[in-house]
């Protein structure tokens, strides 16, 4: 199958495009590749160092899929640029949704967040729940759903709401809770914790690959939004599971963030889905490599950090 994969050279879009290529399929990535590239050359890949908003470059020519995965990701980036995050996060998916279209594109996924929630009071948040986004960037995955949905009757959309992904992959980020807590560990022997007591839905990369290889499988699966997320947890119950392995000191700080919501994928897992990896998975492979020397920190597995070097 011919895929156009947008994002291809991010944290999940490296192993996604990796995993593709093993499958069989002829790729496509269209990345700005302001976070590098790490995609080793191979016959049924086409590389393309391109901005998303440049929709009239993107050849759609054969494509039966889209993964649409290109995006300014997470709240203090978007707040970084609001302006290019509503270009980047909704302008630009309309645009490529409204091409595919025209070039018959049969499959659109596209990567939502589960923070379009907001916060919820409800013990199990359901699709079928009111979105009340507290952040611009909330609002642009918000927006972005209702937009392309809007054209599930042309072709299939899935938009999928990942909870927050972890686990090893080339283009590593050590900006999210589980690698982030992990490697302070094994870097400082201390783990910092802001507030503690939010419980957040997890996705180990295995999985979050694995979800999208589903639908690209079963594409005739209804068009619509389905959230992926396995394992809830409290950010301070995470910090203890890295402690247990390491032994490290954990310091509980205020936080000013208070999302706090468990996911519920029953809705992805009835249609067949099955989750095989988590969060203690996640742990002891970034474990593994810090130790053998393959985990390296640098200033680009920060995204705010990055983006403010990059002047965006």
């Amino acid at each position: 199958m011919k895929i156009l994969l947008t994002g291809g050279c991010g944290y999940v879009g490296t192993v996604l495009t990796e995993t593709l290529l093993n499958d069989g399929h002829q790729v496509t990535v269209v990345d700005t590749q302001w976070f590098g590239n790490r995609l080793k050359d191979h016959p049924n890949l086409t590389n393309i160092k391109g901005d998303i908003r440049d929709v009239d470059s993107i050849d759609l020519k054969d494509v039966e899929t889209i993964l649409h995965l290109a995006n300014i990701a997470n709240d203090p980036a978007v707040d970084l640029n609001p302006t290019l995050s509503w270009e980047v996060n909704v302008l630009a998916a309309q645009q490529l949704a409204d091409k595919a279209i025209r070039y018959g594109v049969k499959h659109f996924v596209y990567a939502s967040s589960g923070s379009v929630y907001g916060v919820k009071d409800e013990p199990q948040v359901t699709e079928d729940l009111s979105l009340v986004p507290i952040s611009v960037y909330n609002k642009t995955k918000m927006v972005a759903e209702r937009v392309l949905l809007s054209y599930k009757d042309k072709m299939q959309v899935h938009c999928i709401r990942p909870a927050t992904v972890c686990g090893m992959s080339p283009r590593m980020r050590l900006d999210v809770s589980v690698n982030m807590l992990t490697f302070q560990a094994l870097k400082n022997n201390r783990i910092t914790v802001f507030g503690g007591d939010q419980t957040r839905p997890n996705i180990h990369m295995k999985d979050m690959v694995g979800v999208y290889q589903h639908l690209i499988k079963n594409s005739h699966i209804e068009s619509g939004c389905y959230n992926a997320g396995f394992e809830n947890i409290s950010i301070l119950l995470i910090a203890e599971m890295v402690k247990n392995k390491l032994g490290a000191e954990i310091i509980v700080s205020e936080s000013n963030d208070p999302r706090s919501y468990r996911q519920n994928s029953d809705k992805l897992l009835n249609t067949g889905f099955k989750q095989a990896y988590g969060v203690d998975y996640a742990i002891n492979e970034i474990i593994e490599a810090y130790k053998n020397g393959t985990l390296v920190e640098s200033d680009q597995c920060y995204t705010v950090k990055w983006m403010k070097n990059l002047k965006l």
